[in-house]
């Protein structure tokens, strides 16, 4: 069910959606764009940016203006039957958090395999400070599957702008920068018994997010 529920993608309402929150990121707040041309206009490609806001996803999408990103997220957002119908119309992918939902990491594999842009955000789930964190055991296991370049992405502001428990959006500048692509050959880092190290794939991207955090102010 989850797999055919990211397949009816309706890209014109997709980029009807895109336009309007463009828009309106633009005026409330002042939405600042930084390295889209580091994200390839075709092919598998992941984008993977920190997360401390329900904005993240919006402001991912809104900002890679040449592809049609497809995201993962928690599968208790469907059960809202409006907001399960516009999720399922963007091609979001269901993921159930409470367990490895081999299902969900499956279908984002073959979306990239297909030549698809999938994003990504390596720390599982919104900060509860803005800081960075670690990124979850499962990322360097997909990234690694799939086998497709990574481009890194910072977002500021929207941790002030509409942080973890608060009720609504507030006025506050927000931005996203994008940075140079990660090759998959510069993710294949293996341990020392030759086998792929995980966690060191998901550090190197993590590193990569981090390092773009004072390129991305307004």
């Amino acid at each position: 069910m989850k797999a055919e529920r990211s397949e009816k993608l309706t890209p014109w309402l997709y980029h009807f959606f895109r336009w309007f929150l463009y828009l309106a990121l633009r005026i409330k707040c002042r939405l600042a764009i930084s390295g889209e041309e580091h994200i390839p206009r075709k092919g598998g490609i992941i984008i993977a940016s920190n997360h401390a806001s329900y904005l993240d996803p919006p402001i991912v999408g809104v900002a890679s203006r040449h592809r049609i990103v497809r995201f993962m997220a928690r599968d208790t957002l469907f059960e809202t039957r409006w907001l399960g119908w516009l999720l399922t119309r963007f091609g979001v992918v269901a993921l159930d958090r409470t367990k490895g939902d081999v299902g969900a990491i499956k279908t984002a594999i073959r979306l990239l395999k297909a030549g698809n842009c999938v994003c990504l955000f390596p720390e599982g789930t919104r900060s509860v400070d803005g800081e960075l964190q670690e990124a979850k055991g499962g990322i360097g296991f997909l990234i690694h599957k799939a086998g497709v370049p990574v481009v890194p992405a910072f977002i500021q502001g929207t941790y002030q702008a509409w942080p973890k428990g608060a009720k609504k959006l507030v006025s506050y500048p927000v931005s996203i920068a994008f940075g140079p692509v990660i090759s998959p050959e510069d993710l294949r880092i293996e341990d020392e018994r030759g086998k792929p190290d995980f966690a060191a794939i998901g550090g190197l991207v993590m590193d990569n997010i981090g390092a773009l955090s004072s390129k991305s102010g307004n």
